[in-house]
């Protein structure tokens, strides 16, 4: 996806403060020689000490009471871990140095890449971030061989998979790890417009703020606990409505106007990421069905009668892996679906054999990828296609990637610039592009408190193979319009408009009952 760096760069130097080593700094160190094939070697040096003792102990707490002994990029690690990257000679004058450290290493003659964290380096810089914060801005700091700087990489990543400020770490260094690794590709190339924004100085952790968090974690973990005894967790639901003419959510910039329908769900069973469609002059909704004691998916559909009124759900997909996201379009005289498929590693397109029953396997659009929520679009001649990406570590949706064909079929080949963006509240798609008054706007998942948290509407300035550009005009939560507790999709065809949002969901029946009630629209 992204281009092989530079062959000048033969020799890397990975700086890391000696007393705060953790599992991401070989975890880096490997994915650099993998992508590069320079020979990258690991130098210790005296940090800043900073709260280095409190936060050991908080990943210490967290390692037993959170992660239950799971392994995380910041568990500490002892030195001997690095000996692979510390054997033979080290070059005099390293091509690059990737600054980790809070020391000031400065090296003439070298150009030198370091991760800032709200404008602050080192690990502490974001533990505290996260501790005191929320998920900080990540800008990789360039200075040249003659000490000229300039940011040459942002983001914000997504926390929704982290667990405790451990994991969470975890969560912004996969990030900043693709970042210096799009830093070392474009080297030699001018940074884009960007200055390093002031942000407020996070606090230094403390033994006392370190202790009271541990309590109320105890606490969180205990409330966690019982609720998923006694609830189903997450539970989502899927809105309908028949839109007002000029009425829809994209010309109120809300959600009022005509009443959300909510579509029956089983109760064990959620039913999310809804996708209508008019097809001879019948409305149906396609959408995820998850069975909550096998935390599947499958992508079901309703038909709607000739009085207007959804009628049962049936399944028309399964696969061994998950499903979700049943993204529709139409091209060749044929109905296609790319449904997400992120735990397959492809993103592979359907036919409708008999349409809306029968689907067939056809081709896999991109191989090699762990992707969701793939989004197609056709736009100045040629197709586009949406995703959000990972590697296997960190959340699922803050790191967006574009890919483009000629025809839908492909070949499909990646965006110049993938990752286009790295950002938890304006990357990972939540619907269909929409063109209104000549301009392509785009649904988005705001996820900064949580995954699927709430929606964006985005309009798209620029797209094209080399460029991408978005501006955010409008933010929706769930509310009186539609109760709940979280908005993550948004989809409309002129028929039907649909949403999806979670509530509580009991086990008990008596209590689903007197909570339906509540979050009735």
């Amino acid at each position: 996806m992204i281009q092989k760096p530079p062959p000048t760069i033969g020799s890397i130097c990975i700086v890391v403060d000696a007393d705060s080593l953790s599992a991401f700094v070989p975890a880096l160190a490997q994915q650099i020689v993998d992508h590069t094939g320079a020979q990258v070697k690991i130098r210790l040096v005296a940090g800043i000490e900073d709260g280095s003792s409190a936060l050991d102990t908080l990943l210490a707490l967290e390692k037993m009471v959170v992660r239950r002994g799971k392994p995380c990029w910041s568990d500490r690690i002892p030195v001997a871990q690095l000996q692979e990257f510390q054997r033979g000679e080290t070059a005099p004058q390293p091509d690059l140095i990737l600054d980790l450290s809070t020391a000031d290493t400065k090296s003439t003659g070298t150009t030198t890449l370091r991760p800032l964290y709200n404008g602050a380096a080192g690990e502490n810089a974001l533990a505290s971030a996260l501790f005191h914060c929320h998920s900080p801005q990540i800008s990789i700091l360039r200075e040249d061989e003659r000490g000229a700087t300039d940011i040459v990489g942002e983001g914000v990543a997504s926390l929704e998979a982290a667990a405790g400020i451990g994991g969470a770490m975890e969560a912004v260094w996969s990030r900043v790890a693709m970042l210096l690794l799009a830093a070392i590709d474009k080297l030699d190339q001018p940074a884009a417009q960007s200055t390093l924004a002031p942000h407020p100085h996070a606090d230094v952790l403390t033994r006392s703020a370190v202790l009271r968090r541990s309590a109320r974690m105890l606490a969180c973990e205990a409330a966690r606990a019982a609720y998923r005894l006694c609830c189903y967790s997450p539970h989502w639901r899927v809105g309908w409505r028949r839109p007002e003419p000029d009425g829809d959510v994209w010309a109120r910039r809300d959600l009022g106007g005509a009443r959300w329908n909510v579509l029956p769900d089983p109760g064990d069973h959620f039913y999310a990421d809804p996708f209508p469609f008019h097809h001879r002059g019948r409305d149906y909704i396609f959408f995820e069905d998850l069975d909550h004691k096998t935390s599947k998916g499958i992508i079901c559909v309703v038909a709607f009668d000739e009085h207007g009124q959804p009628g049962s759900a049936i399944p028309v997909l399964e696969e061994p892996w998950h499903l979700s996201y049943p993204f529709l379009v139409e091209a060749h005289g044929n109905i296609w679906m790319v449904p997400e498929a992120s735990l397959s590693g492809e993103i592979a397109l359907y036919r409708a054999v008999e349409f809306p029953y029968r689907w067939e396997r056809h081709s896999v659009l991109v191989s090699g990828v762990e992707a969701a929520d793939a989004t197609i679009v056709h736009h100045a001649g040629a197709w586009h296609m949406f995703a959000v990406i990972r590697h296997g570590v960190g959340g699922y949706s803050d790191t967006l990637a574009i890919w483009h064909a000629p025809d839908l079929l492909g070949p499909w080949k990646p965006h110049a610039t993938n990752p286009v963006l790295i950002n938890d509240r304006t990357a990972r798609p939540a619907g269909n592009f929409v063109l209104r008054n000549g301009v392509l706007m785009r649904p988005v998942q705001d996820c900064q408190d949580g995954y699927g948290a709430a929606l964006a509407l985005a309009r798209i300035d620029r797209l094209d193979e080399s460029h991408f550009e978005q501006t955010i005009e409008t933010n929706l939560t769930a509310g009186p319009y539609w109760p709940g507790h979280k908005l993550h999709t948004l989809n409309g065809n002129g028929h039907l408009e649909t949403i999806d949002g979670s509530v509580i969901r009991p086990k008990s029946r008596l209590l689903t009952r007197l909570t339906e009630h509540y979050y009735r629209p």
